[in-house]
């Protein structure tokens, strides 16, 4: 079953709204099996974010990402990384349609609320990144 993983960026944890954005993800369908709540360090950040880092907004992903607290979670399901950046909405949120979460709730395109992998390969390193310990959780979806 396919893994993604998706990060409540600072400006969403601090305007408490990560029980909203994990709840419209399992409103989908997808199963919540990893769930921690981190202050990102330096080092974390310019892993999660080393595709990025020959670009010109490279510092300021990582200063804003290490800023405050971030929600990191594991959701599975069928072609999840995809259902998962349909829901996002596009990068930029005044890009995005109302409905999505960044349409909904991202403030700015530095600011946008939320992390989702791109794809399978890119989750799976990025679970990896994250939950190092292999903290995923089996279990049986009801519904």
């Amino acid at each position: 079953m396919e893994k993604s993983l998706i990060l409540v960026k600072p400006d969403g944890v601090e305007r408490g709204l990560t029980g909203t954005i994990l709840s419209r993800l399992e409103e989908l369908g997808l199963k919540l099996v990893a769930i921690r709540m981190l202050h990102a360090d330096k080092e974390l950040a310019e892993r999660h974010y080393a595709v990025h880092r020959d670009k010109p907004f490279f510092n300021d992903l990582v200063n804003y990402i290490t800023s405050s607290p971030i929600v990191a979670a594991v959701f599975e399901g069928e072609d999840v990384v995809n259902r998962i950046r349909k829901a996002c909405g596009a990068t930029d949120p005044a890009k995005s349609e109302k409905g999505t979460i960044r349409g909904d709730f991202g403030l700015d395109i530095g600011r946008n609320t939320i992390h989702a992998s791109d794809s399978p390969e890119t989750a799976a390193i990025e679970v990896d990144t994250f939950f190092a310990g292999g903290d995923i959780c089996q279990y049986t979806r009801m519904r």
